[in-house]
């Protein structure tokens, strides 16, 4: 029996999500060693690359319940006591996914609402 391959779907990074990324990653270099900082971002992109064929695996974020889409997240680990958020919503009918905030936890979670799409 041949194996069932997984659906591949597009992802696309949000110019607010995209603005969010660089942020944070600005914050890290200056606050973590150049090696740490930068094995966060690959995980980051690992993350994000990923959900291309297990978009669903993600926890649903409920501080955005009747947005309008179904939010979901993914949590990166970025210190013992702090980790990032990866927010994303599915568009089954385009077979999207697209990735609208990288949020630090650390954060008040209220924010998010304020940084949706």
């Amino acid at each position: 029996m041949e194996k069932e391959e997984a659906a591949q779907y597009k992802i696309v990074v949000t110019r607010k999500a995209e603005v969010y990324f660089y942020e944070l990653a600005e914050f890290m270099y200056k606050n973590m060693t150049t090696g740490r900082a930068e094995e966060i971002i690959m995980e980051l992109q690992k993350t994000v690359l990923s959900l291309s064929s297990l978009f669903l695996r993600g926890s649903i974020e409920k501080n955005l319940k009747g947005e309008g889409q179904e939010f979901r997240f993914l949590l990166l680990k970025r210190t013992p006591r702090a980790q990032i958020k990866v927010v994303y919503y599915v568009d089954e009918l385009s077979k999207t996914v697209f990735v609208t905030d990288f949020f630090p936890t650390e954060k008040d979670p209220k924010q998010l609402k304020e940084r949706r799409p």
